[in-house]
C-alpha cells in the first residue's frame, strides 16, 4: 500500500513509510522537504499511478515521512496558518512603506517555524536589501525567502474555479505552461476579446493549445478566407470556416452567405465579383469598457518563472 502527499503545484511525491506505521488517506502527516519539515495531506496511490512510478525514470523523489500529525500538532498548524496572515500583512506593510513595485502573492511558514516564504509578482526587478533588512528584524531567529513568481505561478498557487466551471489547470493538473500567443485563439476561430479567451491571471487561457492540433489537421483541404470557389449554387468566395465540421461559408455572387461541405466546393481561377469583409469572428471585439492591448496578453518574461 503506497501512499503519496500532494506538494508544489498540485505535484503528488511518494512517501516511504516506516513498518509499523498506519496511515489513512486523508490524514495529515509531517514530512521534510528542501524548505524544512511541512504538514501536507496523504492521499492513497491509484494502483494505476503506483505501476507508472514504477517504471518511470521520472518520477517525483519520495519525501522523507517523520510522523502522523497528532492533535498537538494539529493546534500547531491552525496557529501557523494565523501567523501566515499575521506576516502577510506585516510584509505588505512594510512593502508600502519603502514604495516597492511588488505585489505580495503569500507567505508561508514551514512547521518548525525555521522558514517563512514570501512569494511576490513585480513587472521589473526589484531591489529589496532595504525590505530584507526590516522582515529580519521583524521577523527575528527565522530564515527569510523573498521568492519571486510569475502572474501565471500566482493563480496556480492561489486556485480557483475557471470559466468552465473547473478548477484552474495550472493548480490541479497542469505542471509546465506551454507559450500561448494570440494566433491559437484566431485559428480556432475564437471571437479575439479578453474576456473570452483570457484567464484569472490576465494571460491567454491555457486550453487554447489542448485542441489546437485538431483544428490544424481539420484546417488541412480548406480552401483559405477569399479564395473564388464554385459551389451548387453557383461562385462565390469563401467567407469563414467551421474546421470541425468541415463546412465552409460561401458568399455568393447574389450577396447571400450559405454553408456547404467542403467536399461540395471547388476552387477555381476567377474573378468572382463579391467582396469579402473580416468575419466577425475573426476580428478584435472591444469589450465595454475595455482598454487591454491584446497584445498585453500574450506570455511574456514575468508570465511564469517556475520559481515556485
Amino acid at each position: 500500500m503506497k501512499f503519496a502527499v500532494r506538494y508544489l503545484k498540485n505535484t503528488y511525491y511518494p512517501i516511504n513509510l516506516p513498518e509499523g506505521v498506519h496511515l489513512e488517506s486523508g490524514q495529515m502527516v509531517l514530512v521534510r522537504t528542501e524548505k524544512g519539515e511541512e504538514a501536507l495531506k496523504a492521499f492513497l496511490v491509484n494502483s494505476e499511478v503506483e505501476k507508472l512510478w514504477e517504471t518511470s525514470k521520472h518520477k517525483p523523489e519520495p519525501l522523507p515521512f517523520i510522523r502522523v500529525m497528532t492533535q498537538k500538532d494539529l493546534q500547531t498548524l491552525e496557529e501557523i496558518k494565523k501567523e501566515e496572515v499575521e506576516s502577510f500583512f506585516k510584509c505588505q506593510a512594510l512593502v508600502k512603506q519603502h514604495k516597492l513595485v511588488m505585489n505580495l502573492v503569500q507567505c508561508r511558514i514551514t512547521f518548525d517555524r525555521r522558514k517563512i516564504t514570501f512569494y511576490y509578482t513585480a513587472p521589473e526587478r526589484v531591489d529589496f536589501r532595504a525590505l530584507l533588512k526590516d522582515l529580519t528584524q521583524t521577523f527575528t531567529r527565522v530564515r527569510i525567502d523573498l521568492r519571486h513568481i510569475g502572474v501565471r505561478d500566482e493563480t496556480s498557487i492561489l486556485e480557483g474555479v475557471g470559466i468552465c466551471g473547473q478548477p484552474f489547470c495550472c493548480s490541479s493538473f497542469l505542471r509546465k505552461f506551454a507559450t500561448i500567443n494570440v494566433k491559437l485563439a484566431k485559428d480556432q476561430g475564437m471571437p479575439i476579446a479578453p474576456g473570452k479567451i483570457s484567464g484569472t491571471c490576465g494571460r491567454l487561457l491555457c486550453c487554447l493549445t489542448y485542441e489546437y492540433s485538431n483544428y490544424i489537421d481539420a484546417a488541412k483541404g480548406m480552401p483559405p478566407i477569399g479564395t473564388s470557389v464554385m459551389t451548387t449554387e453557383g461562385l462565390g468566395k469563401v467567407y469563414y470556416l467551421q474546421f470541425l465540421s468541415g463546412k465552409v461559408a460561401v458568399k455568393l455572387e447574389d450577396g447571400k452567405t450559405k454553408e456547404f461541405d467542403k467536399s461540395d466546393i471547388e476552387i477555381v481561377d476567377a474573378d468572382v465579383n463579391v467582396e469579402i469583409d473580416t468575419p466577425v469572428l475573426n476580428n478584435y471585439v472591444e469589450e465595454e469598457g475595455s482598454n487591454i492591448d491584446i497584445k498585453q496578453l500574450e506570455d511574456d518574461r514575468n508570465s511564469s518563472t517556475g520559481n515556485i
